[in-house]
């Protein structure tokens, strides 16, 4: 795991003091911040979640829903700070007039080896009803705290309290999943080429590694070699290629006509698929 050489932030309200180190420098991995406290945003210095009135259960909001980035995996980058879309709706009797999300990883919220993101800013809640309201705001996540082993299912944490300051609190309310951004290159060659030709076919698909905050070759992934004629818009499957342990792709194939060549991962649990952009050939 890397530092910045000035502060890293988890949460607007949680911010770990650091000394300027170099970028590729491994830091402990026991020196990451934990698990934001809800409504940090809102309340700058809280050390814990907002605390409504004392209540019974049938006093409390209702939280109905919680969707975090459309209900997608969240892929991160190497080095990009990743902003994602959460959306809270709960309803009360009073209404709802505050919201919060966190995503954690570990065994629980005070468990010192667990760890997750907040958002910097507070949400903002707009009324279905005099009952129902959808709050809506970015959680940020720095890929200079993720390990590689990150690439998981995390909680996803909900707080939401009402005009009369009634709360819930659901640590576990549903699950996301976070992702290495894949990148995959192609270029077929020579060009042009005379009909029933030899081209070579290369690329590389490579990953972001959040521990060096570059990235790295994918290797020893199945990765399909497609086609399609210039005046088609179907890409056929032409063979599949393993990458090296560098993550490079290379193949031949004949080129019998005018058309665009291109690579196609499928993706995995930890990466997602990619596709680029087809190399055309002109034959002739």
């Amino acid at each position: 795991m890397r530092i910045r050489a000035t502060v890293a932030v988890a949460t607007g309200a949680l911010a770990l003091s650091a000394l300027a180190v170099p970028a590729s420098q491994a830091a402990p991995a026991d020196d990451r911040p934990g698990v934001p406290a809800y409504g940090s945003a809102t309340h700058q210095g809280s050390t814990a979640a907002p605390k409504g009135k004392a209540r019974a259960a049938v006093e409390a909001p209702v939280i109905s829903k919680a969707v975090v980035n459309g209900g997608k995996p969240i892929v991160v980058g190497a080095k990009a700070v990743k902003k994602v879309a959460v959306s809270i709706t709960a309803s009360h009797p009073s209404g709802i007039v505050d919201a919060d999300a966190i995503i954690w990883t570990g065994v629980g919220l005070d468990d010192p080896d667990s760890f997750g993101f907040g958002s910097p800013a507070p949400f903002t809640c707009k009324a279905a009803n005099a009952t129902t309201s959808t709050c809506t705001q970015n959680i940020e996540i720095d890929p200079d705290w993720l390990r590689n082993s990150d690439t998981k299912t995390w909680n996803v944490g909900v707080w939401v309290t009402s005009n009369d300051t009634y709360s819930a609190q659901n640590d576990k309310f549903g699950k996301t999943k976070l992702q290495r951004l894949s990148k995959l290159d192609v270029n077929a060659a020579p060009e042009p080429v005379r009909p029933g030709g030899t081209i070579t076919i290369t690329g590389k698909l490579s990953r972001a590694n959040w521990e060096t905050g570059t990235y790295k070759g994918y290797s020893t992934q199945p990765v399909q070699l497609q086609f399609r004629k210039k005046t088609s818009d179907t890409y056929t499957t032409v063979k599949t290629v393993k990458t090296s342990t560098t993550g490079t792709l290379k193949t031949t194939a004949k080129a019998t006509v005018d058309g665009y060549w291109r690579w196609n991962f499928a993706g995995t649990s930890t990466t997602p698929a990619i596709i680029p952009a087809g190399d055309f050939v002109d034959v002739s």
